[in-house]
């Protein structure tokens, strides 16, 4: 298995940077993913390494401490839904999911002012591996 880090620099494709530029105030705004989509490297949608966590993709996560496993999708919020284990990508989990590599983890405050920990164990799907990036 990997060595876990949190991932410092985050990839996004440039399609998906696109949708999500439309989603969040204009530059200069505060938040998780505000910083997220300023400070990403961009890559095209067919050259998005296999091991990176991008819109769509469905995720297998070890909660920290204890090791829990969970599947879920990071989702547009239009897609988003929590009991199917579709997360929008506007909440701070799913914020904290997107560019994320395979053996790094997230960390986030949840509204209620908890703080979480995951770490991404593997990708079981990712739209661009598959080819299916342009929908």
């Amino acid at each position: 298995m990997p060595s876990s880090h949190v991932s410092p620099v985050r990839l996004l494709n440039e399609l998906d940077h696109l949708r999500l530029r439309r989603l969040v105030p204009p530059r200069g705004a505060t938040g998780p993913l505000a910083g997220l989509l300023d400070m990403a490297d961009l890559v095209l949608p067919q050259d998005m390494p296999p091991d990176v966590a991008t819109m769509r993709s469905r995720l297998l996560l070890e909660t920290l401490p204890g090791g829990e496993q969970r599947t879920y999708t990071l989702s547009y919020p239009e897609e988003a839904d929590p009991a199917r284990g579709d997360l929008s990508v506007l909440s701070p989990a799913g914020a904290s999911l997107l560019g994320l590599t395979v053996g790094s983890e997230a960390r986030w405050q949840s509204l209620d002012g908890q703080h979480h920990a995951v770490r991404l164990l593997d990708i079981l799907y990712q739209p661009e591996a598959a080819g299916a990036w342009a929908r």
